[in-house]
């Protein structure tokens, strides 16, 4: 079965890419990681001080080591400033910065969060704020009372140069930090970050469809045991290499995004059996990812334009910039194949079938993007008029085979204005196509 290409790459899946997405799902990692780093730095500089004085004292030159010392204790009083005030600094910062996530989530949606969470420049600014603090610590740890060029151990003064470097560092990724958290309080920032993780998840599913294999009769099942949650994601590297190690064929039951409960089949086994641990590969959380789930970008989409719509809000702006990316994410389907997918053993996936994974098909996402949002239209000819626009667009790039849904969408839609619009005139103007919305 030939298999087409498409436009965005396929990234093959990697054996730590499930770990690392949950961590960064995480606001713990970085920072601990950091400060680990810069404990390891500060023992290097610490080391490099001794090894500095020690060499100074056996070449005679004890002015030199006097006049370091007194570098040093000139610094002294700005890594004491330092160390007291960054605590105070960090709390204030990231006291205003939740605020303004609060405030976002309030106004797009709840799930904008993850956003706020992932976001590197966040991880960045905190890490090294925290890494910063610590640092002042251990370095005011080195100073010591004597003051006799002879008797000197160690003079901080590399240790102090560094942390006058991070304060550096510190200034400037807290200009980034409030930038980037300007932005997300923005709509037209938070719909693109969306629509590029969305895109991001396309990269990495493979671009051709399952083949019909006759799998015939499970030979088994695995059930989840583990606690009740959304399906996040599965190691398909593991899964792979252990249907391989025992020559079955294993398939994801439950799609990505599902909730399963204890006792919930997870895994078909088909020719064989393999342990009960192999369901190990499979991740159970609270929420749904991005990592595999291929519905979420439109599921978050969808619930920023609800929002929007709602008598509370009124914002038809705010749902046309939603409009925009469901069409652009729509688009970039609409000849890829979709549906279930399977995964082949090798480098180059060219082997056995060892992996088959349920995944939405193209109804399931038109109806995704666009159900919810056109039973609140009626009440926006601005909203109708996108939508029209972007159903209009995709039928025109969609095969023959995909049209049905779009036209289904397009008619309810239709029905949905005349039914509730009582002005003719009006009517016309509502059922106009128009990208912009009302220009």
């Amino acid at each position: 079965m030939s298999r087409p290409t498409v436009s965005v790459p396929y990234r093959r899946p990697r054996m730590l890419s499930p770990l690392r997405e949950h961590l960064r799902d995480t606001f713990w990692f970085a920072p601990v990681a950091s400060m680990v780093l810069i404990s390891l730095l500060w023992w290097g500089c610490a080391s490099l001080d001794t090894t500095i004085v020690r060499t100074l004292q056996e070449a005679g030159e004890y002015d030199v080591v006097a006049d370091l010392a007194g570098v040093a204790d000139d610094a002294k009083t700005i890594v004491t400033t330092i160390s007291s005030a960054m605590m105070t600094f960090i709390g204030v910062v990231f006291s205003i910065s939740l605020v303004a996530v609060q405030m976002a989530s309030g106004q797009f949606s709840p799930r904008i969060v993850r956003i706020f969470i992932r976001s590197r420049i966040t991880k960045a600014t905190f890490s090294v704020f925290l890494s910063t603090f610590l640092l002042s610590l251990l370095v005011l740890t080195s100073y010591e009372s004597e003051t006799d060029p002879r008797l000197m151990t160690t003079v901080p003064l590399v240790q102090s140069i560094l942390t006058l470097v991070m304060v550096g560092l510190s200034l400037l990724l807290f200009v980034a930090y409030v930038n980037s958290t300007l932005r997300l309080m923005r709509v037209g920032h938070v719909v693109d970050r969306i629509t590029w993780e969305a895109f991001r998840v396309i990269e990495k599913t493979p671009a051709y469809a399952a083949e019909a294999l006759e799998l015939g009769e499970p030979t088994g099942e695995l059930l989840h045991r583990g606690r009740a949650g959304v399906l996040r994601d599965v190691n398909v590297v593991l899964l792979v290499a252990a249907a391989r190690r025992h020559g079955v064929v294993l398939k994801l039951l439950p799609r990505i995004g599902d909730f399963v409960v204890p006792g919930t089949p997870i895994l078909a086994v088909y020719g064989g059996t393999v342990p009960r641990r192999v369901a190990g590969a499979v991740s159970v959380g609270i929420e749904r990812t991005f990592h595999q789930d291929l519905g979420f970008g439109l599921r978050q989409l969808s619930d920023i334009a609800l929002r929007a719509l709602s008598p509370a809000v009124n914002d038809p702006t705010t749902a046309v910039q939603c409009l925009d990316r469901i069409v652009q994410f729509l688009s970039a389907l609409a000849a890829r194949p979709l549906g279930a997918v399977e995964f082949r053993e090798g480098r180059q996936g060219s082997g056995a079938v060892r992996l088959v994974q349920d995944g939405p098909e193209w109804t399931d996402l038109v109806d995704l993007g666009f159900a919810e949002i056109r039973g609140c239209s009626a009440d926006s000819p601005q909203v109708s008029r996108r939508m029209l626009a972007g159903i209009d667009d995709l039928l025109a790039r969609v095969p023959p085979e995909r049209a049905e849904p779009l036209l289904r969408h397009r008619t309810l839609l239709v029905q949905l204005v005349e039914r509730t619009v009582p002005e003719a005139a009006d009517r016309a103007f509502a059922l106009e196509p128009d990208r912009q919305g009302i220009g």
